[in-house]
This record gives structure tokens, C-alpha cells and sequence, in this order.
């Protein structure tokens, strides 16, 4: 599966950005998706997910904000992300696995992903 990611900018706090992420592949591929982001000098950490089944999770510090969507007609993933603090600043990444029902539980913020896009930058000034 190949993951592209788009969407990324610079924003002032509080304002909105889209990320989207085009996916290609078989569709088991695909099953279980996910944003992922990273700061220089962290680990990446999981900030939304979403299963086969339309299940979404979000890591604490984003819910209510973000709201994670995948387009099957479209093989995108987009992540709807509102009210941007500096915090969210970071390489956001998208990611893919062909686990089912994974978002169960919130596992899919957990898993272990077969396959990774290059990344976007998103950079909120306050």
C-alpha cells in the first residue's frame, strides 16, 4: 500500500487545517488507518484512528478538536483537525494495516503499523 500525505501548512492558533492522506492498494490494506505525529527529539505518537467498521479513537488531547474520515470512493484518509493550539505543532504522519475492527478498544492507537506515508509538517503559531 502506498500512503501520500498533503494538507500541512503554517496557522495561527485556534484557526482549522485539513490533512489528507491517499491511499492505494488492495482494500484489506487499508482496514485499519491512523494519524500519527512527531516532534523532533520524541517518539510518534497516535492521534486518531479508524477501523472497517467506521470506529474512530483519539488520543485525550485532541478529542472534541480533531475528527479523523476516510473516503472510499476518493482512497483518502482526512483528518479534520480544529481550534489548533501550538502544541499540535509536528510531522504528521499517516499509517495502515489490514487489522480488523481495530479502533476496538482503542487498539488502533496502539498497533503496530505495516505501512507509513513520508509525512507533513503542520506548524501552529500562537
Amino acid at each position: 500500500v502506498q500512503l501520500v500525505e498533503s494538507g500541512g501548512g503554517s496557522v495561527q492558533a485556534g484557526r482549522p487545517l485539513t490533512l489528507s492522506c491517499a491511499f492505494s492498494g488492495k482494500p484489506y490494506e487499508t482496514f485499519c488507518m491512523a494519524w500519527f505525529r512527531q516532534v523532533p527529539g520524541k517518539g510518534r505518537e497516535a492521534v486518531a484512528g479508524f477501523d472497517n467498521t467506521g470506529l474512530t479513537s483519539y488520543t485525550g488531547s485532541v478529542k472534541g478538536r480533531f475528527i479523523i474520515t476516510k473516503d472510499n470512493t476518493q482512497n483518502t484518509l482526512n483528518l479534520q483537525m480544529n481550534s489548533l493550539k501550538p502544541e499540535d505543532t509536528a510531522m504528521y504522519y499517516c499509517a495502515a494495516d489490514n487489522e480488523l475492527q481495530c479502533c476496538s478498544g482503542d487498539y488502533c492507537l496502539e498497533l503496530e503499523y505495516h505501512s507509513w506515508g513520508a509525512g507533513t509538517q503542520v506548524t501552529v503559531s500562537s
